[in-house]
């Protein structure tokens, strides 16, 4: 069951497609989206995470953090990033451990559901 609105959000810990270590918890006093989608270089995950891309001015005029997750790994999100132009950071979700504590695991597909989560600064 994904999680319900005005639920603290599940603290995780993923990297980048840099490398490097992103911490939910450490983003407190930030808005933050985080998008699941399923899988990099698919039809419908492309387009979504392009309209990401094409409106993020919106996201960062109110001053939030965006970063889509799915089950790739890093060296696939960076290019993937790359070649749509992506303006978003991608965590890479290995194991779905971060799409399970949301609820949005399908483990029929063993990929995350598509789903967003919008984050207060309060988490």
């Amino acid at each position: 069951m994904a999680i319900e609105v005005g639920q603290e959000a599940p603290d995780f810990t993923l990297v980048d497609e840099n490398n490097e270590k992103v911490t939910l918890s450490e983003l407190r006093g930030t808005p933050v989206v985080l998008v699941f989608f399923p899988f990099a270089f698919s039809g419908i995950c492309t387009a979504e995470m392009c309209g990401i891309r094409d409106d993020y001015s919106s996201w960062m005029a109110k001053g939030a953090k965006v970063y889509g997750i799915s089950r790739d790994s890093r060296f696939v999100q960076a290019v993937f990033k790359e070649r749509e132009g992506l303006t978003h950071s991608l965590l890479a979700d290995l194991k779905g451990d971060a799409a399970k504590k949301y609820g949005v695991w399908n483990e029929a597909v063993g990929a995350a559901e598509r789903a967003t989560f919008v984050i207060d600064r309060e988490g």
